[in-house]
């Protein structure tokens, strides 16, 4: 399903299958022999649900297949593995600074409010579409996962007025805050990445940080890679056409946007993101695109 202007969805449909995707990667990555993260609560937010190929995926009935390929299917949950551990210090990193006040945005099925140790006094913000952060919330309940950290959730389009509603939950513009925008970028047209990084920028008190990402062509990056994955599943009954997703246009490059704005910036290319975590990002021809994306991380002066 191709993205129109005011489009929704929910975990099984359009953006949101993506979100049950990475899911049910932290799942598998969660089984490997020396996992980088433990998140126990992937699976269980993925059978809930109801997409049937992912649920046997972290059910462990079906296996992401490995043709030989480095850069195959089996290489979907490494990345997912090594992206979530990025993000995942990013935060540990912030509490340990002093930063108290979190927020992650487009939120989907993240379980870092759940499974992360937030320093005492630490509130943790989760913004998404109202119907996702519903489910979430009535999953984790249902299971009886209680929240790790002080947590409010935000349910609105970030195409809406949320930082009004971010403020409306008790989001306090004069302390630091850890900002989180994992998978989000792509989605989102040229132009509302800038208007995103513009309301961050705005209601982030000096000392607060961002992680991202950037992928200079997404479509031949991200896109392309996992439509060549959902050949190599056959007949899994999921639309993973991901590249139907993003939207077309030449967007602004986000360590020269931030860096403009009034953000210390750095940036790390993903293989060497990889070797910090002691894996080794494959030198094939079918991930060059992926190469050069960037993990980011941005400090408000």
């Amino acid at each position: 399903m191709s993205r129109t202007d005011g489009d929704s969805w929910d975990l099984a449909s359009s953006v949101g299958t993506t979100a049950t995707m990475v899911a049910a990667a932290r799942a598998v990555a969660s089984r490997e022999q020396d996992p980088l993260f433990d998140d126990p609560y992937a699976a269980p937010l993925v059978r809930a649900v109801g997409l049937d190929f992912f649920t046997k995926l972290v059910d462990g009935e079906v296996e992401l297949p490995d043709d030989g390929n480095p850069g195959g299917p089996a290489f979907l949950a490494t990345s997912i593995a090594v992206r979530t551990r990025f993000f995942d210090d990013f935060f540990t990193d912030s509490g340990a600074g002093g930063i108290r006040q979190a927020v992650i945005l487009a939120s989907g099925l993240d379980s870092r409010a759940y499974r992360l140790e937030w320093p005492d006094g630490t509130v943790v913000y989760e913004i998404d579409q109202p119907q996702v952060i519903e489910f979430k919330t009535a999953t984790m309940t249902s299971i009886g996962a209680p929240p790790a950290a002080e947590h409010r959730t935000v349910g609105i389009d970030l195409r809406e007025d949320w930082p009004k509603a971010l403020r409306d939950s008790g989001f306090d513009v004069s302390q630091p805050t850890a900002w989180s925008a994992e998978g989000l970028l792509v989605y989102l047209p040229p132009d509302a990445q800038d208007r995103l990084l513009d309301d961050i920028t705005e209601l982030s008190a000096p000392g607060s940080r961002l992680a991202t990402e950037y992928h200079p062509d997404a479509a031949a990056s991200i896109g392309a890679r996992l439509q060549d994955m959902k050949d190599q599943w056959g007949d899994a009954p999921v639309d993973l056409d991901i590249t139907k997703l993003f939207y077309d246009g030449e967007r602004n490059g986000v360590v020269d946007y931030l860096t403009d704005h009034g953000w210390q910036v750095s940036a790390r290319r993903r293989p060497d993101v990889f070797a910090g975590y002691g894996r080794v990002f494959p030198d094939t021809e079918s991930l060059v695109p992926l190469r050069d994306s960037l993990a980011v991380i941005a400090t408000r002066k």
